[in-house]
């Protein structure tokens, strides 16, 4: 008789995980005392949300925008990106990253990442800096925060400015500090799945004021912080969140902490549930991060202790089991965005040496991540009690154990 859920037994868990977003009557209250107030526009939540998001996040500086990718323009033109300027990205991301410097002009550059640790390879990003290399985007996958020691040294090194896309990675810390203003700029995103979220909405960080007050100007229409209504010294756009988006982020901000905390317990434990099954393991573990946000739980799958059953055989049998769960990201230079958007232009590139070709681009450990091993749980999931943590832990268990269904 099957056991497995994949071939018609009885699947671990029939119960939904912890709905998300978490609503909670303040959030109603926030949304109607914004409607109420008839000042929808420029009013002074949006104030006090940057104020108190940049606090919480150790930053100095803080400008609200309306979405993450808007908030990594923001934070590209801050800096001054000219056209083909390049930005090293890492190649596992969210398309965002990557899009945005060709947004604004510049030449997307992608590197490998850590094997271990999903985070861009310093080492890597080090390879691909060529005269035109203006700046790194470090992203913070799945809310654990890449290697800023490694990177802002070889920022530091080579003259260029670090970017970190913290968009995953609200209350993450490194060493005790809160990512976001540990670069040059940091940017956040509080789009519907996000840790923080008002269903869209984005934000930018920086200990710099020149930078801050240039993110400023860009996201408000290239107003002046201290100038009049009509006096625009910088070419911008109208990027603004709006008054009901940071009132409700106002709100749940007073939950995020107490959230990343029981995030950060059931993670712990399925660590050690998963310690436990051969075959399955966490992302390395780094003492200097402090705060693992945990937007996501990636598990490390190896086919080989399950009976040579591919990752995405496994991924179906975790899901048939009550589990939700994906594979996650494709290697980025390979989406036909990139090839399309600069095939019929002008743009030359010092990286390519001539114009820009991504299907030359190889990452090794992003190919073989995407391909074979990684497999997302969502945030949503380390939100309820124990018991939900150990039904992951469990239908695993149960796969490994009747593997051979499988294969």
């Amino acid at each position: 008789m099957a056991q497995l859920a994949f071939n018609g037994g009885e699947p671990i868990r029939r119960a939904p995980f912890h709905f998300w977003p978490v609503i909670a009557d303040n959030d109603e209250a926030a949304l109607l005392e914004v409607l109420r107030s008839g000042r929808w526009f420029l009013a002074d939540k949006v104030a006090a949300f940057e104020k108190a998001f940049a606090a919480f996040q150790d930053a100095q500086f803080g400008v609200a925008v309306s979405n993450g990718t808007v908030a990594l323009q923001v934070a590209l033109e801050a800096i001054d990106l000219k056209p083909a300027d390049e930005v090293i990205v890492p190649a596992y991301t969210f398309i965002a990253t990557a899009s945005a410097v060709a947004l604004v002009g510049g030449i997307p550059i992608f590197a490998d990442v850590q094997p271990g640790t999903y985070n861009l390879c310093p080492d890597s990003a080090e390879a691909a800096i060529t005269e035109r290399t203006r700046a790194i985007v470090a992203v913070h996958v799945a809310g654990r925060p890449a290697d800023l020691d490694a990177l802002g040294e070889l920022a530091r090194r080579h003259q260029l400015f670090l970017i970190e896309d913290a968009a995953q990675a609200h209350a993450a810390a490194w060493k005790g500090r809160k990512v976001g203003a540990i670069g040059n700029l940091g940017t956040f995103s509080f789009q519907a799945s996000k840790n923080l979220s008002a269903g869209e909405g984005g934000f930018v960080t920086s200990d710099d004021r020149r930078l801050a007050e240039r993110a400023w100007s860009l996201h408000n229409c290239g107003r002046a912080p201290q100038g009049a209504w009509y006096e625009h010294p910088l070419v911008g756009g109208n990027y603004r969140l709006s008054e009901f988006q940071a009132g409700l982020l106002l709100s749940q901000l007073a939950r995020l902490e107490a959230q990343t905390a029981c995030r950060t317990r059931n993670a712990a434990l399925l660590d050690e549930l998963l310690g436990k099954i051969e075959g399955v393991f966490p992302l390395d573990p780094d003492p200097r991060i402090t705060t693992h946000a945990h937007h996501l739980y990636i598990i490390r799958y190896r086919a080989s202790d399950f009976g040579g059953a591919t990752r995405d055989r496994f991924v179906a049998a975790l899901q048939r089991e009550g589990i939700p769960c994906s594979v996650g990201y494709n290697p980025l230079y390979k989406e036909e965005a990139f090839r399309t958007k600069f095939q019929d232009t002008p743009v030359m590139s010092a990286y390519f040496k001539g114009k820009p070709d991504y299907e030359r681009v190889r990452c090794p450990q992003v190919e073989r991540i995407c391909a074979e091993e990684a497999v997302w749980l969502t945030q949503n999931m380390l939100l309820g009690p124990e018991e939900d943590v150990r039904d992951i832990a469990a239908a695993i268990r149960k796969i490994r154990e009747h593997v051979g269904e499988l294969v």
